[in-house]
């Protein structure tokens, strides 16, 4: 394979500033493709990513976008093509966690979540489709909770990442005549500032696991790299899961 098998493509990557998403980002950028990030309020970190892309040749860009506000995403992917002159993949990465037990989680925060972390996606995806050809992909960052719930108060985050898989499933079947492929990566415990690996609630999530270490973004931002080139292009409506055996 060559090693820019994304020569030529334009990538978005929401939530791209920081985490997961920016692993993504860098990645997809080393691969060659042009990328375009948004964030919300990490500006200076948004900054720090297209800076370090650019300075190993790639070409990206930030834009300011909030998951929460439907006008911004759908602008965001018109945005991104226009300033690059395409779009070929989309990952929706960009999410929030909220967590309670069922009877104190506020329906203010089950409604963000979904608004955030799945209905975004929705969005950014039925806008980047209008923008993709053949060879078109969709990615979305669902979690292996979506799969198996392990632990309480996660009715809203586990809900809105198991719609997220059943979406997928529905942008399969829906633009696959069009050969754009849509598939969903379930990661599980990563080591993110938001989860550290050394973090106070790591030991329990360590204990689930068949390899008993969290998982690197440069990990999940390999899969999501495959998905996003050449060998992928007959998987389509796939979950695919990568935690370490934990929901094994």
């Amino acid at each position: 394979m060559s090693s820019n098998p994304l020569s030529g493509k334009v990538a978005l990557v929401t939530g791209g500033s920081r985490g997961i998403g920016a692993a993504i980002a860098r990645r997809l950028a080393a691969d060659g493709a042009k990328v375009a990030i948004t964030y919300v309020n990490g500006g200076e970190q948004a900054r720090a990513v297209v800076e370090e892309i650019e300075a190993a040749g790639g070409r990206a860009i930030a834009i300011k976008a909030d998951n929460r506000d439907v006008v911004a995403v759908e602008k965001a992917v018109n945005d991104a093509a226009g300033a690059l002159g395409r779009l070929d993949i989309l990952v929706n990465s960009a999410g929030i966690w909220r967590t309670a037990p069922i009877d104190v989680l506020s329906l203010a925060d089950f409604d963000e979540t979904m608004d955030v972390n799945l209905r975004a996606p929705f969005v950014a995806s039925k806008a980047a489709a209008v923008h993709m050809g053949e060879g078109g992909r969709i990615i979305s960052i669902g979690s292996n909770l979506a799969e198996r719930v392990t632990d309480t108060g996660l009715s809203a985050y586990s809900t809105s990442k198991a719609a997220i898989a059943g979406l997928t499933k529905a942008l399969a079947r829906d633009l696959g005549p069009r050969g754009i492929t849509a598939n969903v990566v379930h990661p599980g415990s990563t080591d993110t500032d938001m989860n550290p690996a050394e973090g106070p609630h790591a030991e329990p999530q360590l204990q689930k696991m068949a390899t008993p270490r969290f998982g690197k973004v440069e990990e999940i931002a390999g899969m999501v790299a495959w998905l996003a080139g050449p060998e992928s292009r007959f998987v389509t409506g796939a979950a695919l899961t990568i935690d370490g055996g934990a929901n094994a």
